[in-house]
Parts: structure tokens; sequence; C-alpha cells
């Protein structure tokens, strides 16, 4: 396969351009297929069967399109059929997790107050669980799921600014925010929220999102397989959606930054 095939990148919905947007600034010279799956979002609300479904034909759709690897650009859908995907294809399939690691290293050794929010799907799978168990006999870790947040971004209302507080001051209100060190953003879709976010928050509490650490490793990845693309390569990005409507289009490109 060409060096310069393209990637697919993946989500729910609308979250995973905050990845492709992260991909095209750290990877200029790769070409990008994206495909969000907004007709059946939010995934973070299905059962992981059907979930695995959907990530299958997507997958499916990539592989006919000669795609070098894939991104799961999507919290919930990593936790939910990234194992299954790396055994049904022979390319690099590349999942998302929440970057608890990062939270609960930024203490060096002291002691974090880590708020993680993701979908509700995320937090009851195995896999967030096992993450979990590796930090939180030395970290105070809390979960808070987020579903309205994929929805609103979704809708087009991330411009409604007091919706998205009235929203976040619902989820977040019943913590101490000035005893928290750091919110993680466990959904693609969140980090479009990182203004609101830093609004919300004491200016110490850090706010987290895994789409460089995703995005560097899929480098790493293709890196130690000769598949980065050329440099003189013109990189893209081709935007395709299982919603094909005009508002959608028209959102896509604009929370790609174009």
């Amino acid at each position: 396969m060409s060096s310069n095939a393209p990637i697919g990148v993946f989500d729910s919905g609308l979250g995973g351009l905050s990845v492709a947007r992260q991909l095209r600034h750290d990877m200029p010279n790769e070409s990008v297929l994206y495909f969000g799956d907004s007709a059946h979002a939010p995934y973070g609300l299905r059962p992981p069967e059907e979930i695995r479904g959907f990530c299958f034909d997507i997958c499916d759709r990539f592989v006919r399109q000669g795609v070098k690897a894939i991104v799961v650009a999507c919290n919930t859908a990593t936790s939910a059929a990234v194992n299954d995907l790396r055994e049904r294809y022979d390319i690099p399939i590349i999942g998302m997790e929440p970057a608890l690691k990062v939270a609960c290293d930024r203490g060096h050794g002291v002691r974090q107050h880590v708020i993680v929010a993701a979908t509700p799907l995320t937090l009851k799978e195995r896999k967030f669980a096992d993450l979990l168990h590796r930090f939180d006999s030395e970290h105070d870790i809390r979960k808070q799921p987020c579903p309205e947040l994929v929805r609103i971004v979704e809708a087009g209302e991330l411009g409604d600014h007091d919706l998205v507080m009235d929203t976040l001051h619902g989820y977040f209100d019943r913590y101490d925010l000035d005893s928290i060190d750091s919110v993680v953003l466990g959904c693609t879709h969140f980090v479009f929220y990182r203004d609101y976010f830093r609004e919300l928050l004491p200016t110490h509490t850090a706010i987290i999102d895994g789409n460089e650490g995703t995005i560097n490793h899929l480098g790493v990845i293709l890196e130690s397989l000769g598949g980065l693309a050329e440099d003189t390569h013109p990189g893209s990005v081709e935007i395709a959606n299982s919603d094909t409507s005009e508002r959608i289009v028209e959102l896509s490109h604009t929370l790609l930054g174009e």
C-alpha cells in the first residue's frame, strides 16, 4: 500500500472532527477520509452490539476506499468495538480512551482530584473500568456522564452560550470545583467545549483531552511501518456522513475549521 494512501477517521457523529482537525494540524501531508455517523448518534446510549455493527460497516467502507490506517475517533466506539476491529482488519486500528494517565501524572506523585466527563457507555464499559483501576487507589477520580453535550454539538447549538453553560452547571455544580485538579474530556465531542469549560472551572484546573496523544501514537505507528505520507504530498480532509442533510455538511466544515 502506498504511504500516501488515506487515513480513515470515524466517530458516532461530529465529535471526531476535533480529532481530524488535530491530525490535519500535526500531520499536514496526510490525506484523511472522515466519516461521521450522525444518523445513529449518539452512540453513548446504544447497546454495545449495535455499536459494533455500525463500526464494522464504517470500517468496511474505509477498507474499500484503500485506507492505510483507521482512527476510531470516538471513546464510546473504542470501548465497544476496538478489539473486534483489530481482529477483523489487517491495518493499524488506533482507538481512544480518556486521558486519565495524563491527568494523574500531572501530580508527580501527589494525589490528584480528577473528574472524567464522558458518555454513559464509555464510563460503564469494562475498558474504562480497567483504566480506572490503574489509578483510583492513589487518586480521587469522579465519573461524570454528560450525554447532553453530545446532542448540543449534533444539533448545531454549540454557539448558544446560555444553553451550554446551563448544561455544564447542571452536570458540574455538584462538585467543589476549587478542589479539582483536572477535568478529562473523555468524548471527542467535548473538545469543542474547551472554552466553555475554561469559563466554568477555576484557573488552576487543567482541561485535558486525548486528541494530541492519539495522533502522536498514530504517527509513531505509521513511521514504524514506513507509512508516513511523503513530505511533498498535499494533505486533505474529505468529509462524509450517514446524515446527508445540508445542515450536517455545513456544520461539519465549520467544526473542522474550514
